[in-house]
C-alpha cells in the first residue's frame, strides 16, 4: 500500500550528474574540508572562527554576524563541546539563543521537545537543515529532534531569524532556519572513546575513529562515530534506547574539487508518555510530579502498550568545485523516517481504569473491560538536490540555485485492543491509511551589488512551488472516508537586503522579504473540508540591525516587524486528531540583542534578550471555528509564544579549566485550553546550568589528550508546569512539567 518514488532514478541521477558538472569549484586547501562560504546561503553563513581564546568572540555562547544581512546568532562548536550535555538534542543546544524556548520534557536529549520555538514560531513555522540539506517531517514540517543528530558530531549551529535572502532554501522560510553543521574530520589520526552517565539511570557509551590526513589516499581525511544512549528518563517508566552512526569523508581530488560524504543512522526505542500531550493533573496527583507511564495491565498508560520503534538515516554527496569565475556546490541526499508506535488512547488521562463506554465511551468489540489502544505507523523518505552556483558579474557577484525535494509517505492509525496484543478493534476501525507525496521545486536568482566598499544591496527572486498529492483509502477526520487528490502552491518570494560596513569591526543591514509555508497535512483532516478554500500562510518581513566585534566585545541588536496572512494556529486534539484554526492576519514584532565582554583573566560575561509580541487581527474569526462541535481557542492567543526570552552567565575558560554558569528565562505565554476551549497562561520560568571540564593535552605515552566534564542541569530544582498540548478523553488539559535537577559525569580519552 506504500506509495512508491514515482521518479526514474537514473533520469535523477542524470540530472544532479549533469547540475554537478555544469562549472567546477574552489578547491580546498586541505587537510580538512573545504570552506563553503561562498556558496551557502544566508543560513549558514558566519564570520571565520576565532581562535583567540582570550577573545569575546572566542567564548561567545552566541554572537552576531558581521556579514548576515538578518539577524543571526552563531553557535561555536567549542561551545557546544563545553556546554551541550552529552545526550543533547540540538533543540537543547540552541535554547541558549535570543527568541528560543525549548524543554526536553524527560530530561536532556532523552524526548522530543515538546514546545520548541522561535520568535514564538512553533516548530514546523521554521526551518531546520543540516550542512545546508532542509528537512522535516512530512505531516506537518517539523523535526524528531531524537532520531538524527547527536551532540558529539556537531560542528556548530546558527540561527538565522528570518527568511533570508533569496538563496535560503526550505519550507517554512518565513520563521527563520536552524542550521545545523556536521564537524569535520580531525586532520590528526586518534582513536577516542568516551563515556558519560548520571541521572535519571543514563549511561552514554561512544567511540570516534579518526583517520587524519591521508597523504597515500589524496589528503583524504574521515572520521566514523558511534553512540550508545540508555535511560530511565525523568518521567516514570520512560526509558529511552538509543544507538547512532554517523561518518563523514573529505577528499579533494583535484586542486579545484572537493568531494565531501556524510552518512548517518539512528535507531531508537522508546516508551513515551507524550503521544497525547502530557499528563492531566489528577493523574500527576495520583502518580506524582513524574508522572509518565505505570506498571498496570489494565491502564491505558500501561508502560507495555506505549512504546515506539523508530529507524532513521540521512546520507548526502557533494561536490564543491570551481571552474574559472564559477563556483558551485551541489549536494544529492536522501533522508528517511521508519516510526512504528503502540500506545493507549487515552494515556495521562483522568480515567484510567478500562475501556468501558460508560466512563470514557471507547468501548471494544472485546469487552467492556479490555483496554483501547490506537497503533501507528509512519514510514516516509526524501529524494533531492540542493544546487548552489554563483560567478563575478559587473560590480557584484550573481547567485543561481535550484532545491528539489520528493517525500513520499505512508501513514496509518487504526483501533486496537491492547489487552489482546493489539489485535484490531472492529468497532474502532482504521483512523487514517494514507498514501501522500510532497514535490517541491525552489529556484532562486540574487545579485549581490556592490554599491561602494562598504555598502552592497542584494534583490533576490525565489520561486517556491510545492504540491501535496493524496491516495488515502481513509482520510483521518472524514469519518472513514477515502479522499484521492492533489493541491500546488506556488508563490514568487521577492527579497531585498542592504549591507553597510560602518567600520571593520562594525556592520548594520536592512532586510524586507516574504516568506511562504504550504498548508500542512492536518489542514486537509478536518470532516467536510472544502480544500479550494485551504491556503498557504504568507508573509511580510521587515528587520535591521547591527552588529560590534573586537577582542574584547561582541554585540548585536535588531528589531523586526512580520505581517501575515492565512495563519495556520494549532489548537490541540479533538475527537482524535490535532486541529488547526486559521487565525487569519496575525501580525508579529519584536527587538533583539546579545553581548559578550571578556572581562579578562579568563572570565566574560554573557547575555541575550528578546521581546516578542502579537497581534490577531480577527479574533472573532478565529474563535468561531468549529470541528466537530467544538470551537477553537477565543482569539485572543497563540500557543507557546512568549512574552521574552532572556539569558545572562558567567564563563571562565583558562588553560586547561572551562566552567559556566547560564540561567535562561522563558516568559509568560499561552499553551493550550481548558475543557471549554479557553486559553491557559502559564509564567514565566528560569532554568539555570552549571558546565566544568578540564582538559590534557598530553597524557604520556599511553595517549594523546584527555578530558573530564561535569554538568548540573536545573542547578536550581525549578518546578512548575510549563505548557500543555491537548486534552484528555473528558477534556481535561494535559500538562508538561520542568524536569528537575539532573546531573551528568563525563570523560574521553583520545588514543
Amino acid at each position: 500500500m506504500q506509495v512508491g518514488f514515482n521518479f526514474k532514478m537514473k533520469q535523477l541521477a542524470q540530472l544532479i550528474l549533469s547540475g554537478a558538472l555544469i562549472v567546477t569549484a574552489q578547491a580546498s586547501q586541505a587537510q580538512v574540508a573545504v570552506d563553503l562560504g561562498a556558496v551557502q546561503s544566508s543560513a549558514g553563513v558566519s564570520d571565520a572562527p576565532e581562535k583567540n581564546k582570550d577573545s569575546a568572540s572566542y567564548q561567545a555562547p552566541t554572537q552576531g554576524s558581521l556579514i548576515a544581512t538578518q539577524p543571526q546568532s552563531i553557535i561555536s562548536e567549542q561551545y557546544i563541546q563545553h556546554n551541550a550535555s552529552a545526550t543533547a538534542n540540538f533543540t537543547d543546544i540552541v535554547n541558549i539563543a535570543p527568541a528560543v524556548s525549548s524543554i526536553d520534557p524527560n530530561g536532556p536529549g532523552l524526548m522530543e521537545s515538546q514546545s520548541l520555538t522561535l520568535r514564538g514560531f512553533e516548530d514546523g513555522q521554521f526551518n531546520v537543515t543540516f550542512d545546508g540539506i532542509p528537512w522535516q517531517d512530512s505531516n506537518d514540517f517539523t523535526h524528531h529532534s531524537t532520531s538524527y543528530l547527536m551532540a558529539h558530531d556537531l560542528g556548530g549551529i546558527v540561527i538565522d531569524r528570518g527568511p533570508g535572502d533569496a538563496s535560503n532554501i526550505g519550507m517554512t522560510t518565513f520563521g527563520g532556519t536552524m542550521a545545523i553543521k556536521s564537524k569535520n574530520p580531525s586532520t590528526e589520526a586518534s582513536f577516542t572513546p568516551y563515556t558519560s552517565f548520571g541521572s535519571f539511570n543514563t549511561r552514554l557509551a561512544g567511540v570516534e575513529f579518526d583517520t587524519g590526513v591521508m597523504k597515500d589516499y589524496g589528503d583524504a581525511s574521515a572520521f566514523i562515530d558511534y553512540e550508545k544512549l540508555t535511560s530511565d528518563g525523568f518521567l516514570a517508566n520512560n526509558s529511552l534506547q538509543r544507538d547512532n552512526l554517523f561518518a563523514k569523508l573529505v577528499k579533494p581530488v583535484s586542486d579545484s574539487t572537493v568531494l565531501t560524504f556524510v552518512a548517518m543512522h539512528n535507531s531508537l526505542h522508546q516508551n513515551t508518555s507524550a503521544n497525547n500531550g502530557g499528563v492531566s493533573l489528577a493523574y500527576m496527583q495520583k502518580y506524582g510530579y513524574n508522572a509518565g507511564l505505570i506498571n498496570d495491565p489494565t491502564s491505558q498508560s500501561y508502560l507495555g502498550y506505549n512504546y515506539d520503534d523508530i529507524r532513521s538515516d540521512m546520507e548526502y554527496f557533494d561536490i564543491t568545485t570551481q571552474q574559472g569565475d564559477w563556483t558551485i556546490d551541489n549536494k544529492v541526499y536522501t533522508y528517511a523516517y521508519y516510526h512504528n508506535g503502540f500506545q493507549g488512547n487515552d494515556v495521562g488521562g483522568t480515567n484510567q481504569v478500562s475501556s468501558n463506554p460508560a466512563v470514557n465511551g471507547n468501548g471494544t468489540a472485546y469487552g467492556a473491560n479490555n483496554v483501547p489502544g490506537s497503533p501507528i505507523v509512519q514510514n516516509y523518505r526524501s529524494w533531492g538536490d540542493t544546487l548552489k552556483t554563483s560567478t563575478p558579474m559587473g560590480s557584484g557577484k550573481i547567485d543561481l540555485g535550484i532545491w528539489f525535494d520528493h517525500q513520499s509517505n505512508y501513514r496509518v492509525a487504526y483501533g486496537s485492543d491492547l489487552t489482546l496484543n493489539g489485535a484490531l478493534d472492529p468497532n474502532a476501525g482504521y483512523g487514517r491509511i494514507i498514501n501522500d507525496t510532497l514535490t517541491t521545486i525552489q529556484p532562486y536568482a540574487q545579485y549581490e551589488w556592490k554599491v561602494t566598499n562598504a555598502l552592497t544591496i542584494t534583490p533576490g527572486l525565489k520561486y517556491s512551488n510545492f504540491t501535496r498529492s493524496f491516495d488515502a483509502p481513509i482520510m483521518q477526520g472524514w469519518g472513514g472516508l477515502p479522499y484521492n487528490g492533489s493541491s500546488t502552491y506556488a508563490k514568487a518570494l521577492p527579497s531585498l537586503d542592504a549591507h553597510y560596513m560602518i567600520q571593520p569591526n562594525w556592520s548594520a543591514y536592512a532586510q524586507y522579504a516574504q516568506g511562504f509555508e504550504a498548508p500542512i497535512m492536518q489542514a486537509f483532516q478536518k470532516p467536510n473540508v472544502d480544500t479550494s478554500t485551504i491556503k498557504p500562510t504568507e508573509t511580510d518581513n521587515y528587520q535591521l540591525g547591527t552588529t560590534w566585534k573586537d577582542e574584547r566585545l561582541t554585540i548585536s541588536a535588531d528589531a523586526y516587524e512580520i505581517v501575515s496572512k492565512n495563519w495556520m494556529q494549532g489548537v490541540g486534539i479533538q475527537n482524535g486528531v490535532y486541529v488547526y484554526g486559521d487565525a487569519g492576519n496575525v501580525n508579529f514584532s519584536g527587538a533583539e540583542g546579545e553581548i559578550t565582554y571578556n572581562v579578562g583573566s579568563g572570565f566574560s560575561l554573557y547575555g541575550n534578550d528578546a521581546i516578542i509580541r502579537y497581534d490577531i487581527k480577527n479574533p472573532a474569526s478565529f474563535a468561531s471555528a468549529k470541528v466537530g462541535g467544538n470551537s477553537y481557542q477565543n482569539g485572543t492567543s497563540l500557543n507557546n509564544v512568549p512574552k521574552n526570552t532572556m539569558a545572562a552567565g558567567v564563563i571562565y575558560n583558562r588553560g586547561p579549566v572551562y566552567a559556566s554558569l547560564m540561567a535562561k528565562e522563558t516568559g509568560a505565554r499561552a499553551s493550550g485550553q481548558d475543557a471549554n476551549g479557553n486559553p491557559l497562561y502559564f509564567g514565566a520560568y528560569t532554568i539555570t546550568n552549571f558546565n566544568t571540564s578540564y582538559a590534557l593535552n598530553e597524557i604520556g605515552g599511553w595517549g594523546k589528550k584527555a578530558s573530564i566534564g561535569f554538568q548540573v542541569n536545573n542547578i536550581t530544582n525549578k518546578k512548575g508546569l510549563y505548557a500543555s498540548n491537548g486534552n484528555d478523553a473528558a477534556g481535561n488539559p494535559l500538562y508538561f512539567v520542568i524536569p528537575t535537577r539532573s546531573y551528568m559525569l563525563s570523560l574521553s580519552v583520545g588514543l
